[in-house]
């Protein structure tokens, strides 16, 4: 059942007074989600063709539960039976998704080659250090920025669309003097691309943002979408934003759903003022409805949320309301980070004695290091936990391994993806694998070059036997080129990682997945943009006495719900953090976290404040503890929404008798010191 609030949302446009944009703004636990979904299942009930529905959201896993639900909605609504499909929609998906495939169907029109491939994050820095390599930016001279820098720094520069110097100036001071060398850098790793048909994450956006800068081109797209509805559109960057105003410039169709006080992503390059600036963008102004009805927390946290961001400089006006009433939240006093890990175990223990599973409970902080003591102390209480973070699925190599195996296929000319498959092979060596590698670069047809190719001796069976699976994978189907490529990758397996058997599982968790996919082309796409997270993230609900206690990064909470949440370190230098400082911009994202923290709890919030905490400094001065103050956010006028706990405690004094009376002339021993 849809509130007042929802149903306005999902009904705009039925009139033909309401023709404009949408802009809703969704507070945090509003029920976005059922809006968003609700509004695309009215829209098709309303005559609206699936196929001219675009919906783009910021992960995989949303589009699915949108379309899921819409899905649902759909066939309850038609009346369909048990057997029959509710209409799809097949343009729903992230921006890169949907670029990519935007890209693929124009590719011969723009300049693309048809079989190009796209870079996972791993990849495209391994490019960039070639490049940086092969220009001579490596060999210790100077100073250079790092792979990873050099590609945080290009990112920045393509998806904040702003001059590389204030790139530099900004975000990368230490690197303002390499200016003209990282456009020289830049250069050779677009052109390195370009040569080996590969496209790295920022590139799908960049294509199709000139894309749509080609007013034949832009007319004709746009055409196609009679409606577009974005998600967590405060999350959007420059390029984002120029590409959804190019698919509906006058605003006709386009819904736009997000929540200013929710975006924390400025570190992506993600732009606050594309959600402040929406309603002003068009002509007559877009129209903005709000979502204020809670339907995840107590009254009392929602007030103590709100006057958190009633302090913000610039907003949309929402304050949160719910029909539940709890407790106020905690500002819990302690002395230090060892005696926060303590309270906080504690109280764990206690939530779960009381009947609430460790699962429904969540530590979360600004930055990982923050629960280096809870972490110990949880394992000394025998407390089970899972960290969000560590490796990610697809930089595992036995992953890395068999996707390249998949891509080098797809694209002959592809180095990076040839070069590591050439190296499984023993007896390949890197000078062999580049001879390979230039053959194939300067052939017209790479596949014959790879046939005519003369491995080593010792490479020799190998090579026979790849060349076979090649052969097998070229005229294959879907999906069984996974199994293909497993049985010819399977004894590289073996020889290679003494815990082959454990990583098979992963490449059978891997083969599971590409039965969800239509196609080789679709699942390489799919897989680099939104990639699991580790290898049990596609694995399914854990057992049933499976239980741990969550700890999460601020960032990384950020669309979850717990019903009790505490947040560590909430003092200045911490809440917000001394590196997040620097500007009135920063400060005010940092101020945004904050809410973003306390709006993931249902029943119980807790904000601890250490009066001393730990700062390791990489200087001659060592290790510190720092005296802390509670962070700047929660202000004296704000203090009484909370129920402050003091657990300091002062250390134990023994009884003692007085000393026996002696004469000592202090003064005389002062003096005689100089």
């Amino acid at each position: 059942m849809l509130s007042s609030e929802q149903r306005t949302a999902v009904d705009h446009g039925r009139s033909d007074k309401e023709t404009g944009p949408l802009l809703v703004i969704a507070g945090a636990g509003t029920g976005k989600t059922t809006t968003l979904a609700s509004r695309v299942a009215r829209l098709v009930l309303d005559g609206a063709d699936p196929q001219r529905v675009m919906l783009l959201t910021f992960s995989r896993r949303a589009a699915q539960a949108m379309t899921h639900r819409a899905g649902r909605m759909l066939h309850a609504a038609l009346g369909l039976g048990a057997t029959q499909a509710a209409p799809l929609l097949p343009w729903a998906g992230t921006f890169h998704s949907i670029g990519a495939r935007l890209l693929r169907e124009h590719a011969p029109s723009i300049g693309l080659p048809a079989d190009f491939t796209i870079l996972d994050r791993g990849d495209a820095e391994d490019l960039m250090a070639l490049v940086r390599e092969q220009l001579g930016f490596a060999r210790g001279g100077e100073r250079f920025p790092l792979k990873g820098t050099c590609l945080a720094i290009l990112s920045r520069h393509v998806n904040a669309q702003l001059p590389l110097a204030d790139v530099l100036h900004r975000h990368f001071p230490w690197c303002a003097s390499h200016d003209a060398a990282l456009r020289q850098l830049f250069r050779g790793y677009v052109q390195a691309k370009q040569e080996q048909h590969l496209l790295d994450y920022d590139d799908l956006l960049l294509y199709w943002q000139q894309m749509m800068a080609e007013p034949a081109l832009a007319s004709f797209i746009a055409g196609r979408f009679s409606h577009v509805l974005v998600d967590e559109y405060q999350d959007t960057n420059r390029l984002q934003a120029a590409i959804v105003h190019a698919l509906a410039p006058q605003g006709r169709g386009l819904t736009v759903v997000g929540d200013d006080a929710q975006a924390i992503y400025g570190f992506r390059a993600a732009e606050v003022r594309n959600i402040l600036d929406f309603p002003a963008a068009f002509d007559p102004p877009a129209r903005v409805l709000t979502l204020a009805q809670n339907l995840r927390s107590t009254q009392p946290i929602l007030d103590a949320a709100n006057a958190v961001i009633a302090l913000a400089a610039e907003r949309f006006d929402k304050p949160l309301w719910s029909r539940t009433v709890g407790a106020k939240p905690q500002l819990v006093h302690v002395d230090d980070e060892l005696a926060q890990a303590r309270w906080v175990a504690h109280q764990v223990l206690q939530h779960r004695e009381g009947g609430l599973a460790l699962k429904k409970q969540a530590v979360l902080f600004r930055t990982s290091h923050h629960s280096a003591a809870l972490e110990l102390e949880l394992a000394r209480r025998d407390i089970p936990f899972v960290k969000f973070g560590g490796l990610k699925f697809l930089e595992a190599a036995h992953v890395k391994d068999l996707l390249s195996v998949l891509r080098w296929v797809q694209n002959p000319r592809g180095r990076l993806a040839g070069f590591r498959v050439a190296l499984l092979m023993a007896g390949m060596g890197p000078a062999s694998a580049r001879r390979l590698l230039d053959a194939m670069h300067e052939a017209a047809d790479p596949r014959a070059a790879m046939r005519a190719f003369r491995p080593p001796p010792a490479a020799a069976a190998h090579w026979a036997q790849w060349l076979a699976a090649h052969d097998a994978l070229a005229v294959g189907a879907w999906p069984d080129d996974v199994d293909t490529a497993r049985r010819w990758y399977e004894p590289h397996l073996q020889r290679l990682h003494d815990d082959a058997a454990i990583r098979a599982a992963d490449l059978a968790q891997l083969a599971r997945l590409a039965g969800q996919y239509v196609s080789r082309e679709r699942f390489l796409a799919e897989l680099t943009l939104d990639p699991p997270e580790a290898s049990s993230d596609e694995a399914g609900e854990p057992h049933r006495d499976e239980d741990y206690l969550i700890l999460s990064t601020l960032h990384s909470a950020k669309g979850q719900e717990w019903n009790a949440v505490t947040l560590l370190n909430m003092v200045d230098g911490c809440m917000p953090a001394d590196l997040a400082a620097g500007s009135e911009a920063e400060l005010e994202e940092e101020r945004r976290l904050l809410y973003v923290g306390m709006t993931r709890a249902k029943h119980h919030l807790a904000l601890m404040v250490p009066q001393r905490f730990h700062v390791t400094q990489q200087s001659r001065h060592g290790d510190r503890h720092l005296y802390a103050g509670l962070t700047r956010f929660i202000t004296p006028e704000l203090r009484p929404l909370f129920d402050e706990v003091c657990a300091v405690t002062a250390p134990p004094v023994e009884a003692q008798a007085p000393p026996a009376a002696v004469a000592i002339d202090l003064a005389a021993r002062v003096r005689a010191a100089f």
